[in-house]
């Protein structure tokens, strides 16, 4: 047991390091070109700003948006942007994978003693998402205060949430990952995500059923935005948390089955 554990550990400080040199070579070429880097934090910024005077305009025509107020509505959209954040700054590289596979290049990566998966899905961080993940934090700490929110119990589980949020985004881009190697193609899948995610941006609650239950069980979104900003506000049990983690677990490991199925279909680029 005691022999396992080391091993473990060791290949766990493996990954550690190939993920930090990799993240290296990822941050010298985003801040290669500064003034792109600076239009796109400038975009990301506006974005931002323009979604919260939207909340802000949506306010002035009622008080209520599915029974929350505006700051619960900020809250929610906060939680939103740094789980999507979070996930395009460790998970950027998927957005490159297409061209590994057309190209040959993963033929390479599969020669290399490393896991093809993790070479795939976190071949380097974005610093750029990196930088706007300050703000976001920032702003969240901000409106909890204003919201009052000091229970430490729910502050955990909302911890404990956002986690599980990130697992299904890692699900999520593992599948990404599989229909580009048996279909070559990556926009669209990616786009298709972003686009069902951002649909957690104000609380799923808002929407009537079957969509309601479509996005919060079916396709996890309402599982992955909603519950934990619910949770931190003292608004969801153990009851439907308990099963939401559950089904982050089984979401992760549904896609590694596919990421797996994909590879044996896998057909080189120089064959």
């Amino acid at each position: 047991m005691q022999r396992r554990g080391d091993k473990f550990m060791n290949v766990t400080k493996r990954y550690f390091r190939l993920w930090g040199v990799l993240t290296g070579y990822s941050f010298m070429t985003a801040l290669a070109s500064r003034l792109s880097a600076i239009i796109f934090l400038i975009g990301k910024a506006l974005r931002f700003f323009f979604f919260i005077v939207f909340l802000l305009a949506l306010f002035t025509q009622t008080q209520t948006l599915a029974n929350y107020t505006v700051l619960q509505a900020m809250f929610f959209f906060l939680t939103f942007n740094i789980i999507d954040t979070t996930a395009q700054l460790f998970f950027r590289e998927v957005y490159r994978f297409r061209h590994m596979v057309v190209s040959g290049d993963f033929d390479l990566i599969l020669t290399k003693p490393a896991s093809p998966l993790f070479r795939a899905l976190a071949g380097g961080a974005d610093p750029l998402d990196l930088v706007m993940l300050i703000p976001y934090i920032g702003s969240l700490v901000y409106v909890g205060s204003m919201l009052h929110i000091g229970n430490v119990g729910n502050i955990t589980l909302y911890v404990i949430l956002v986690v599980n949020a990130l697992v299904i985004a890692t699900g999520f881009h593992i599948l990404v990952l599989s229909l580009a190697i048996m279909t070559t193609e990556i926009d669209h899948s990616v786009m298709i995500y972003r686009d069902l995610t951002s649909m957690g941006r104000i609380p799923v609650d808002i929407y009537r059923e079957p969509l309601r239950s479509i996005i919060t069980f079916a396709v996890p979104v309402g599982i992955m935005m909603t519950y934990p900003a619910k949770a931190i506000m003292g608004l969801l049990s153990l009851r439907l948390a308990v099963p939401a983690i559950v089904a982050g677990c089984t979401f992760l490991f549904v896609s590694l089955r596919v990421w797996r199925f994909a590879l044996l279909q896998y057909s080189s680029a120089s064959s």
